[in-house]
């Protein structure tokens, strides 16, 4: 009888063990021969040496199947156990699996050739009104960079520039001012990202969200880095950004050059860079449309008022 530890690497036990520990209980009746005692991260068997090799592949077997999916089912878990390859879920435009295990997919045609654009090039814009999914798609592809070791890790940046409110009368620290702006960022990867395993990543420093001023002087080697609204950076600030790339380093920039918040006096840096960029071999670029608009459809409608006022007011003047 030997002692054999295997430790779970990559998944947050409470969604391997499963609601009470269902989960272990399972695997513990379908290796009847073996003991079997779970804590934290770490398992421990006792046994036979070939029957507790079996148990260690089988379980490492399992841990790749919950990291991929987010979830594992009891009908996986004993396909797994009992040697039958287990059912994949399906989904030619999925991207990554979130939380749950719900798929993250390319809902259009744009969203798709986001996707696209991005695995061709290092350096991708994606441009377009609110709510065509941009920042998302680019994050979900971002975490299936870190999940499939592509990248060591993932930057998300945010100009912190005020939509009509004032960052100092937010209360507290730095931080705590900073915070709401990167917020959006944070929802997106709340949805990707078991809450254990976000928290891991976050301490780490494996996922890192920051305003844009925290970027200067660095050089973001074996990473995914996205720059959200860009359409509120300056020229030098979007200079700066862009500059950073290192080896092995993907960016993408998003942003909706309708919806500018800098004062009229300044330039948008990602309008500037579009222009500047826009003969540079290697960079692609995506446009999305109010078609493309995947929030409620009241959105839709909201973003073609708007526009349709804009053109009038234009057109008087």
């Amino acid at each position: 009888m030997i002692e054999r530890i295997v430790i779970l690497d990559n998944v947050d036990p409470v969604d391997f063990y499963g609601v009470n520990n269902s989960h272990i209980q399972l695997i513990k009746n379908l290796f009847p021969k073996l003991r079997v005692a779970a804590r934290g991260s770490v398992i421990k068997v006792i046994g036979e040496d070939e029957e507790t090799a079996a148990f260690e592949k089988k379980i490492k077997e399992l841990e790749a199947y919950c990291e991929k999916y987010n979830k594992l089912p009891e009908e996986v878990i004993i396909d797994i156990c009992k040697g039958r390859e287990p059912q994949q879920m399906k989904g030619d435009d999925v991207i990554i699996y979130g939380v749950n295990g719900r798929p993250i997919q390319a809902r259009n045609q744009h969203q798709r050739d986001l996707v696209e654009a991005c695995q061709q090039n290092d350096l991708t814009f994606a441009l377009g009104p609110a709510g065509t999914g941009k920042t998302y798609v680019a994050i979900a592809l971002a975490v299936r960079a870190l999940k499939n070791r592509e990248v060591k890790r993932v930057i998300l940046s945010r100009p912190a520039v005020e939509a009509g409110e004032k960052l100092g009368f937010l209360p507290g620290d730095m931080k705590d001012k900073i915070d709401p702006y990167l917020q959006p960022l944070y929802d997106a990867l709340e949805d990707m990202v078991p809450a254990m395993k976000l928290k891991e990543y976050m301490e780490s420093k494996t996922i890192q969200i920051a305003p844009l001023a925290f970027m200067r002087g660095r050089t973001l080697n074996d990473a995914v880095i996205i720059l959200d609204e860009a359409q509120n950076t300056t020229t030098h600030q979007i200079k700066m950004f862009l500059t950073r790339l290192g080896m092995n380093g993907k960016m993408i920039i998003t942003g909706d050059v309708t919806q500018i918040d800098l004062p009229r006096s300044v330039p948008s840096g990602l309008i500037h860079a579009l222009r500047v960029l826009k003969d540079v071999p290697g960079i692609g670029k995506v446009e999305f449309d109010k078609k493309d608009i995947v929030r409620h459809s009241l959105v839709q409608r909201i973003v073609e008022a708007y526009k349709r006022y804009d053109d009038q007011s234009t057109e008087l003047t």
